[in-house]
């Protein structure tokens, strides 16, 4: 049976960087014989608008062209479609700044290793997290990483370090540490109430975030858990002489990194403190929320042995 791909690219992903390679993903498409229909996105979230459509044309096979930002916003669109998409599958070709995501399975950043993948069609059922703000009616899904706090105000400050590249989150961090101040929370998950006062609060279904940090601990993206990271305060000199850590999981072992498993949670911001939210590297708003599991919610196109996920 001939598959029918529906290609949803973001010409502005990677700052232009998949506008200029479009033609070479096209050609390489082409001749692995893939029977496409390529749309561009247009305006920021459209791939949401575009996911949308693909499912009402009846596609069941999407390609994402873009980085973590194009994929959240693709898996936003999939997960609030009134049709089913229980047959859905989802594959990336990754031309993003941090592209994090693709870590966790092993995909590296190759236009032609990319298509064969694709090419293998082979899927794995993932847990999506589903966030609701409470300051506001908007609703987001989430396919890698949330956070309120630290994370959250880099992110909104990250933009004037995009030119750094896969950097860009680190640079932002150690400039913006010195004089961010901590958020009051309110943190009820697993029958317990936590008050703290909170540096960063993360909320894991995958391993990698911030251009290839590892601060989750215990990651299996499809075991209905989420992995929650606490850090309560951390110094400049501490996150410098932790950088490696930062980057090979060791930071999560700290005495000051607390860890736990939860399946839902809600963040109250106590004090009328201005908390960032971030979903999947991407500014959402500010405040407290609730965070509910959707268990093997979407399939993913990934290797055919795709780097299996800490237990």
């Amino acid at each position: 049976m001939n598959i029918k791909w529906f290609v949803i690219v973001n010409p502005v992903a990677g700052n232009g960087e998949t506008a200029q390679k479009w033609h070479e993903i096209e050609e390489e498409l082409n001749i692995h014989k893939f029977d496409f229909k390529a749309v561009f996105s247009e305006y920021k979230s459209h791939e949401s608008e575009l996911a949308q459509s693909a499912v009402e044309e009846g596609y069941t096979h999407i390609i994402c062209v873009g980085g973590d930002g194009t994929l959240h916003n693709v898996v936003n669109g999939l997960m609030n479609s009134p049709k089913s998409i229980e047959n859905i599958k989802l594959g990336i070709i990754p031309l993003g700044t941090g592209n994090d995501w693709i870590k966790n399975y092993g995909i590296e950043k190759d236009i032609k290793i990319a298509i064969q993948i694709l090419k293998q069609n082979k899927t794995v059922y993932q847990d999506i997290g589903y966030l609701k703000l409470d300051n506001a009616k908007r609703e987001v899904y989430f396919n890698n990483l949330a956070g309120i706090g630290f994370d959250g105000y880099v992110v909104y400050k990250v933009n004037n370090y995009k030119k750094l590249g896969v950097l860009a989150y680190l640079a932002g961090a150690l400039v913006s540490l010195a004089g961010y101040k901590r958020s009051h929370l309110k943190i009820e998950m697993n029958g317990k109430t936590i008050q703290t006062k909170s540096l960063l609060f993360l909320i894991g279904l995958c391993e990698y975030c911030g251009g290839g940090m590892k601060l989750t601990k215990n990651v299996n993206s499809s075991d209905g858990l989420f992995d929650i990271t606490s850090v309560e305060k951390i110094t400049l000199i501490q996150l410098v002489n932790n950088l490696p850590g930062l980057f090979n999981g060791k930071i999560t072992r700290k005495k000051f990194v607390k860890t736990f498993k939860t399946d839902a949670l809600k963040v109250t911001v106590l004090k009328g403190d201005k908390a960032y939210i971030q979903a999947d590297g991407e500014l959402i708003g500010v405040g407290g929320f609730e965070i509910k599991m959707h268990k093997k919610a979407l399939q993913f196109i990934v290797p055919k042995i795709k780097k299996l996920n800490k237990s």
